[in-house]
């Protein structure tokens, strides 16, 4: 049973656990879904800075950032537990802003070491450079916070109001403080889409197939999860051999949708198979074929979690965080009578909601739509903006328009586009190079070296560039700092080349005789001669540009 009650004007969440230590965790109505760009990463930073005084200490304690919530949990006896608790909120109160580059530093060589991942990537692809999207962008804004940034920053969301305690294995144990100022409730960020149509799909960098949809918040929903890892087990794995890791999720969001995600590995010979065995079971979902016993055993497999004796202590974290959200409180029975009464209509329905809504990774390598016809590409390709034109230089392909509206890249194979009034941020370096990041996530990057007047290009552009937007980003190592490539030159450029020359040659001589018996004394054999000359030498400089333009 959980039992409501309240700490320092904080709510709290309780509830037993049969056997050992306490645990108990501290959750804020904060991410990374808050943020924007150019300050993308100051909740990972202040959950950093926040620890960092605690030391490490025998027993068990951590941090985490999430898209919409920020928590600190521990694990311990009553005392290491309130003494943990205590010194967060102390520490909210004071972070340690001596810390804030070496935690930055840190912070930088966590994100190179693990990266976003897939979930990540199919994140930015949905929702694009903002909101819902940004856990899985580069923190970029890490390199521009300052101190007061921070100050700011927690005062505003570490406080009392937006905040809720959780407590399993006991009662809140005595001595514990959260000295946390007055704040607002934070409402849950709004979600954004980047996608021009659903269903989508965009080829990725991992050897996987993966699959994202938003739906409705339901129990239908869940047990759909569950039925549709029954069947791409089955058909992925036990029947076929394709793919070895084989999972789906559902996690709700808290302000009413839910997130399905299913993914399927795939070694690079196998990719072809993986995706089309994959878009097998989506045509299934959308014609309505899914087979009662998945249903059923999808519902039976989550009442049998239900009525594990430490159900409510196994759950409690997800119930502080819809305390957080105002989301409705269901106690394990109502879950349990909720999730009984979901029918096979009932997950078919939603399926095929989950699929309209989907957006499918394929694998680098995969070839072919592989039944996939029906998913449009979500990429898309706004028109390039009207403004001034800077050629690249030799080795480089592509040319950049400037203007007051934003920046273009156009080459051969397309164009990319950021407008300024769709721009999520600018990060520029002391060296001149610039890259524009639209709310979309699409990039267009400036190196001024690689471009004709590339140096007026910057200048042009920065004049346009609001300051909200701008991101400084830590100098190069000049080594680093790309040089145009001398163009490779084919045999056969080599050999009209040298033809051409050649042609060239002739066409020097014949001037030259022509003018030397013109300049001299003429009769009419002598002035015919030169006139030729002249003639065949232009003649000559005739074959000499058409062997080099060919």
């Amino acid at each position: 049973m959980i039992r409501h009650t309240e700490v320092d004007g904080i709510p709290a969440v309780v509830a037993d656990k049969q056997g050992g230590p306490m645990r108990a965790g501290l959750v804020f109505r904060v991410g990374q879904a808050d943020e924007t760009l150019p300050r993308s990463g100051i909740t990972h930073l202040i959950e950093h800075l926040v620890l960092h005084p605690l030391g490490h200490g025998d027993y068990h304690h951590n941090g985490s950032t999430a898209a919409a919530f920020t928590s600190f949990h521990v694990q311990g006896n009553e005392q290491e537990v309130a003494r943990f608790l205590t010194a967060v909120c102390d520490s909210l109160a004071a972070p340690p802003l001596a810390r804030l580059e070496a935690e930055k530093g840190i912070l930088r060589t966590e994100a190179a070491t693990h990266g976003t991942g897939v979930l990540g990537s199919l994140a930015v692809w949905r929702h694009g450079a903002h909101d819902y999207g940004l856990p899985g962008m580069p923190e970029w804004g890490l390199h521009a916070i300052t101190a007061d940034d921070v100050r700011q920053w927690t005062a505003r969301f570490f406080t009392r109001d937006n905040a809720v305690l959780w407590i399993t294995g006991g009662d809140v144990p005595g001595g514990l403080r959260l000295r946390l100022p007055f704040g607002v409730r934070e409402p849950m960020p709004s979600p954004s889409s980047a996608l021009p149509v659903t269903p989508a799909s965009y080829s990725g960098a991992a050897d996987a197939v993966a699959w994202d949809s938003v739906v409705a918040e339901s129990d239908a929903a869940a047990v759909f999860t569950d039925a549709l890892e029954r069947v791409m087990y089955r058909e992925l794995r036990h029947d076929s051999g394709l793919s070895y890791t084989v999972r789906t999720d559902y996690s709700p969001r808290g302000d009413g949708g839910a997130v399905i995600t299913a993914l399927a590995d795939a070694l690079p010979e196998k990719q072809d198979a993986v995706l089309g065995g994959f878009a097998q079971v989506l045509r299934a979902v959308r014609a309505g074929r899914i087979e009662p016993d998945d249903v059923t055993g999808a519902i039976a497999r989550r009442l049998d979690a239900l009525r594990h004796p430490d159900v409510d202590a196994a759950r409690l974290p997800w119930f502080a965080r819809e305390v957080l959200t105002g989301r409705p409180l269901r106690t394990t029975d109502e879950l349990a009578a909720g999730l009984a009464a979901v029918t096979v209509a009932d997950v078919v329905a939603c399926g095929q909601a989950a699929e309209r809504s989907g957006l499918l990774m394929t694998p680098p390598h995969a070839h072919g739509g592989a039944g996939m016809t029906d998913y449009s590409t979500a990429e898309s390709s706004p028109a390039p903006v009207a403004g001034a034109s800077y050629r690249a230089r030799a080795g480089h392909a592509e040319t950049i328009l400037a203007g007051p509206e934003g920046i273009s890249a156009v080459g051969r194979s397309g164009s990319s586009t950021v407008r300024l009034n769709s721009c999520a941020a600018v990060l520029s370096w002391p060296d001149g190079r610039r890259l524009f990041v639209g709310l979309d996530a699409t990039s267009v990057s400036l190196e001024p070296t690689l471009y004709r007047k590339g140096e007026d290009a910057v200048r042009a552009l920065d004049v346009h560039i609001p300051p909200h937007l701008r991101v400084p980003m830590p100098a190069r190592d000049p080594q680093s700092i790309p040089k145009p490539r001398r163009a490779a030159v084919s045999p056969q450029r080599r050999r009209r080349t040298v033809i051409a020359v050649l042609w060239a040659l002739l066409a020097l001589a014949c001037f030259a005789g022509g003018i030397y018996v013109l300049s001299g004394p003429l009769d009419d054999d002598a002035r015919q001669g030169g006139v030729g000359g002249l003639l065949v030498g232009g003649f000559f400089v005739y074959m000499a540009i058409r062997a080099f333009r060919l």
